[in-house]
């Protein structure tokens, strides 16, 4: 289990104070936050090397607004030197000839040491370059993958909003057809019913004499005949105009009687009994040709012109 160093410590109570987590403070440096864990922790193996871990302090100090010199100065004991503070001084040149070893091979080196020095320096330099880039890299491609995530919510939220309001439109014209149907079918029964009212059958008195009535039905293409007896029995004869009967007997109190006459074109109603007796010709109710208390008897002729012959 590690244990976080002082400098560790410091820098996180910083980074907290500053409201910053870790993913904040890695898009602000473009330090991985894998090492930024491990300079919080102190564990600096997981770095590519001591120079970096000078170098992520410093960036890290910046980032949450300390010194980085104040930092190295004060904690440096929690701080790993680089290998250059290692190095040991270059050798004086006013040194006699006797204290200088006389090692061919290694003084050849040491001439050499200011350049592998300065190869050594410019490497690092390429490597920290390199590292940088590849944390600028890694954080467009972050900030691309979010921007991606975003622009599909986007489209998505967008796609669902255009269902909808394809749902609703859908909605709205099928209810607009119901509301138009139910418009022209009311419309076409008011117009039947108009049509029903200029065609209104009519039921015409011609003649009366003795106890006989003569009536002309027009205005209707069917001839329907109905006889009630509502307070005493009746005779009752029903016959066409050629003498067939379609009836001819006693009508009991409180029968009714239907006829068919539509391809009649004259009918002939002998009533015996004419108090109590009720007529409807089509449903409608028609009159006797006389008072039932004065003419007990009644015989009722009916001439039937179909509408369509007419």
């Amino acid at each position: 289990m590690l244990i976080l160093t002082e400098l560790g410590q410091r820098l996180r109570q910083e980074r907290e104070n500053k409201g910053m987590s870790l993913e904040d403070l890695q898009k602000n440096t473009k330090i991985q936050k894998r090492y930024l864990i491990g300079i919080e922790e102190g564990n600096y193996d997981v770095m590519p090397g001591k120079f970096y871990v000078r170098a992520f302090i410093k960036q890290y100090c910046e980032a949450v607004g300390l010194n980085p010199d104040d930092i190295f100065d004060q904690y440096k004991t929690d701080i790993p030197t680089t290998q250059t503070d290692d190095i040991p001084q270059p050798l004086s040149r006013v040194r006699s000839r006797k204290e200088i070893p006389q090692n061919t091979k290694a003084s050849k080196a040491a001439d050499y040491l200011p350049t592998i020095l300065v190869v050594a320096g410019v490497l690092v330099v390429g490597i920290i370059i390199w590292v940088i880039a590849q944390n600028i890299v890694s954080g467009r491609q972050e900030d691309q993958a979010a921007n991606t995530e975003q622009t599909n919510n986007e489209v998505q939220q967008s796609q669902e909003q255009q269902a909808s309001n394809e749902d609703q439109a859908a909605k709205e014209a099928a209810e607009k057809e119901k509301a138009e149907k139910e418009k022209a079918a009311k419309e076409d029964e008011e117009k039947k019913e108009e049509e029903k009212e200029e065609t209104q059958q009519a039921y015409k008195e011609v003649q009366k004499s003795g106890h006989n009535g003569t009536y002309e039905l027009s205005g209707t293409d069917e001839f329907k005949l109905e006889v009630s007896s509502t307070q005493a029995d009746t005779w009752l004869d029903v016959k066409n105009g050629k003498g067939n009967s379609f009836y001819n007997a006693m009508l009991k109190n409180g029968e009714t009687k239907e006829f068919d006459l539509t391809k009649e074109s004259e009918v002939r109603v002998n009533i015996g009994f004419s108090p109590g007796v009720q007529l409807k010709i089509n449903g409608q109710d028609v009159s006797l040709p006389f008072d039932a208390n004065q003419q007990i008897r009644q015989v009722v002729t009916i001439k039937y012109e179909p509408e369509k012959a007419q």
